[in-house]
């Protein structure tokens, strides 16, 4: 037997359930407008707190998973943004290269440079070009900026070379106005960034300014003429009194090169218009060595001699003894004297 108080909880249960069970059958067969203005009035009234909680519940949801997406988009935003600079700059400089490889009239072969992690990485480099694609040592390698350096040996497939920083570097020199010629090389007392050249055999006479730009001459046969080499910045050190060092701030840098012309075959003698720039218009002393012949005078033509001028008195005029007429008592007429001829004809000779 169960207690009295029981016996109460499980009426009362009986009775709801009676209830409910009432209210889901009068449901099911009331029409649906009934049904509908009652669902509303119920949202709106006693399930109110139930129908906000679930709003926020399913708000919370979509902000975690829009929150995820905007995280995924910003983290590959940001990496994509670390190349840009890089990207930006290889277009700029590849368009660059195009350009130079447009105005050189002078064959040649694009190289992409294949930087090697090693201390003389500033030095040397190792090029993905050799024999195969026309190369040989003792290649010139240019920039859109200038010079690089020069091809040290060269492979079947790849090649190495030797920048302007190694010690052994050497080309021959003019300032772009004409007015100094000399020998470029690398300082032996750079070190690190702080790396440049040497402007050297300067005749003490000829003084350069600084931001006189200085080409390659073209002697020697290995690098053609005009090629930027690097600008002036000043004077090291003077030798002796008789001849200056200048030094020389590099126009291209080969540590941030990745692409490179390799010059080869049969080069012309100036590649100076490629290079478009104001400060690289040649002189007329630097467009040739030769030393202007002028021609001789021809010798002086022998003429006849200059008559004899017989003076009057009767007449501040004085009448050449030739063209005097005779006298008209004269009988006979002189004969003339012989014409002289050119051979013979001295100045100091005389009628």
């Amino acid at each position: 037997m169960f207690p009295a108080s029981d016996r109460g909880f499980s009426r009362r249960d009986t009775a709801l359930f009676a209830g409910c069970m009432l209210l889901a059958v009068t449901a099911l067969f009331t029409p649906d407008r009934i049904t509908s203005a009652i669902a509303t009035g119920l949202r709106q009234t006693v399930l109110a707190p139930l129908v906000w909680l679930q709003e926020q519940a399913e708000a919370g949801r979509g902000s975690r998973a829009r929150l995820k997406s905007l995280l995924a988009e910003r983290d590959s935003a940001a990496f994509a943004a670390q190349f840009l600079p890089s990207l930006t700059a290889e277009n700029e400089r590849l368009r660059a290269l195009l350009g130079l490889s447009h105005r050189l009239r002078t064959p040649y072969v694009a190289a992409e440079v294949l930087h090697q992690a090693q201390v003389t990485d500033a030095r040397m480099l190792l090029l993905s070009v050799g024999q195969a694609d026309g190369v040989a040592s003792f290649d010139p390698i240019v920039a859109p900026e200038g010079l690089v350096g020069v091809i040290w040996n060269a492979g079947q497939h790849t090649s190495v070379a030797m920048t302007w920083a190694h010690p052994e570097f050497r080309v021959s020199a003019f300032t772009a106005n004409g007015s100094a010629y000399g020998i470029v090389a690398a300082s032996p007392n750079a070190t690190g960034s702080d790396a440049y050249l040497e402007f050297r055999g300067v005749p003490y006479r000829d003084s350069v300014v600084a931001g006189t730009v200085v080409l390659s001459s073209g002697l020697g046969g290995v690098y053609p003429k005009g090629i930027p080499i690097g600008t002036v910045m000043g004077v090291i050190r003077e030798e002796a009194g008789w001849a200056r060092v200048y030094r020389v701030r590099p126009a291209a840098n080969p540590a941030s090169t990745g692409h490179v012309l390799v010059l080869i075959g049969r080069r012309v003698g100036s590649v100076g218009e490629a290079f478009s720039s104001d400060t690289l218009e040649p002189s007329p002393r630097s467009d040739s060595m030769k030393v202007e012949r002028r021609p001789r005078p021809a010798p002086p033509r022998a003429t006849a001699p200059v008559p004899a001028v017989r003076p009057k008195a009767d007449s501040t005029k004085a009448v050449p003894e030739s063209t005097a007429r005779p006298r008209p008592d004269s009988i006979l007429r002189s004969p003339r004297p012989p014409r002289a001829s050119p051979d013979s004809a001295r100045p100091d000779s005389t009628p």
